[in-house]
């Protein structure tokens, strides 16, 4: 395992703010960029059915712009997949996603779709992209998204994050010590181990000082903290509180 904790930032709402108005400002690639100059180790993207933020000309133009890995989130659906192989990201994250809900919902259901999904990522794998699945720290979806296949998991870290917010602390710390249990198990078999979903300046310590976890991807929070601090202090606070639970 390394030391080094990457930081991945995901720019979807800087789309839906530039959304809400139409137009073209502001920019998610220039977001992205500024994300990149800041010290993130790469972009995620998270390109919806109802393209309700990022749009498909964003990610052409993330993959001219980019120096860092695109890591591209997705729905298991026919349509993503034939994205994702021309583009051939870094990485693909599959996700689940209803059109109903304001965000990602819960992890996705590997263990109940398995045979389905391993046939889905066997393309997009041979096509060069890493294939991670976000997945709740479940033993059951952890075991099944080593069994099809797949290089990485991004454990949903929301309830966490939530049951924090609530003020639900012994509630908080059982759904902590499963993102912990978990993410050893997953090492255990060979999967590289990610973290992601609502994770803000009080709640990324504790996740980051799991040292299984390789990289945490963290979006809503850093725009909008940008909008009172610039996306650059933003993001240079949360890597500081990231290397400090590391270094811990």
């Amino acid at each position: 395992m390394s030391d080094k904790l990457r930081l991945g930032v995901n720019i979807d709402h800087v789309a839906t703010l530039r959304n809400a108005r139409g137009g073209t400002t502001p920019d998610p690639i220039r977001a992205a960029k500024l994300a990149e100059a800041a010290g993130a180790d790469g972009i995620t993207a998270h390109l919806r059915e109802d393209r309700r933020h990022i749009r498909d000309a964003d990610i052409e133009a993330l993959m001219e712009a980019l120096e860092t890995p695109l890591n591209f989130e997705m729905a298991a659906t026919q349509e993503m997949q034939e994205i994702a192989l021309r583009h051939k990201p870094h990485a693909v994250c599959i996700v689940p996603e209803k059109r109903e809900e304001r965000t990602t919902e819960g992890g996705l259901e590997v263990a109940g779709d398995d045979n389905r999904l391993a046939t889905y990522i066997e393309p997009l794998a041979a096509a060069g992209s890493r294939v991670s699945l976000f997945i709740a720290p479940d033993e059951a979806q952890v075991r099944a998204s080593a069994r099809i296949g797949a290089a990485v998991i991004e454990l949903h870290a929301g309830t966490y994050t939530d049951l924090h917010n609530e003020g639900r602390h012994a509630e908080r710390d059982a759904e902590l010590a499963r993102i912990v249990e978990m993410s050893a198990l997953a090492h255990s078999l060979g999967l590289e181990v990610h973290a992601g979903h609502g994770l803000s300046y009080e709640t990324v310590g504790p996740v980051a000082a799991i040292p299984e976890i390789m990289e945490l991807n963290i979006g809503h929070f850093l725009i909008g903290e940008s909008v009172f601090v610039g996306l650059e202090a933003a993001i240079k606070e949360m890597r500081a509180l990231m290397d400090a639970a590391r270094a811990s």
